[in-house]
Order: structure tokens, then sequence, then C-alpha cells
């Protein structure tokens, strides 16, 4: 299965025509179809796996990767995230007497600190995205 037939799948599961994901991607009508001609640039395969919410290597490969499986975060979920742990970081770092270990919270430790809600944020956005995705979208 090339990439093209793997577009039209993932369209067809998601009950999306190929002509809206051309329009809502700024493609003209027709090229996902003229991807059978050659190559998906790069920018152009992830785009359309964002938009579709599959793996890159499912989309250039039709192999599931570990990434795909655990719904990989979108730069939206990202920017979120970074936007929580600088708002965190100014709070922390304006903070007087905040204690770390009975010593005063350096930058250092407010970064290890920033870090630990890094990770977990993004757990739990995926955990969210495997509950909260309704049945029709998941590939399962």
């Amino acid at each position: 299965m090339n990439s093209v037939d793997i577009i039209k799948k993932a369209c067809k599961e998601q009950k999306i025509p190929i002509s809206r994901l051309e329009r809502d991607l700024g493609y003209g009508n027709g090229y996902i179809g003229q991807l059978r001609k050659g190559t998906i640039p790069s920018d152009r395969a992830i785009e359309i796996a964002d938009y579709l919410n599959i793996g890159l290597q499912y989309l250039m490969t039709g192999e599931e990767s570990l990434k795909a499986i655990e719904r990989p975060l979108t730069r939206k979920d990202e920017r979120d995230i970074e936007k929580i742990l600088d708002s965190t970081r100014d709070m922390l770092l304006s903070q007087e007497g905040l204690m770390f270990d009975g010593d005063p919270a350096s930058p250092e430790a407010i970064e290890s600190i920033l870090s630990a809600m890094q990770v977990g944020m993004e757990m739990a956005k995926r955990k969210n995205k495997e509950i909260f995705t309704p049945k029709k979208y998941k590939k399962d």
C-alpha cells in the first residue's frame, strides 16, 4: 500500500472527503491523486499526517510506529504545554521564600521541577487523547 492509498484509507475511516483535506490544507484539487506519480514532499507529509492524526511513519511506510499508537501530540498540544510551563516558570522565579529541600530554590531546581511537569503533562495529554477521542476517529 502506497502513501496515497494510506491517505485515502485514513480519510475514508474518518469520513473526510479527499477534497476537504485538500481544501483545508490549501492544496489544489486533485493534489493527493497526483502524488501517485512521485513522492510526497516532507513538509506536506507532516501536514497530512497531523491533519489525519496518523503517524508519519505509517503514512510513509504503512507500518505502525510506537509514536502513532501512543497518539502523538500535535503542535497545538506542545504550544499549550509550553505556555503553561512558561507561566509556571515566571511564577516560581518571582516568588520569594520558595524553598526546595530546606534551601532557597535555585534556577536549576526550578528547571528540574518544570521538566518533571512537562513529562507529566505530555503523558496526560496522550492518555486523554486515548480516552476521549471518539471511537470513529480511532485507528483500532
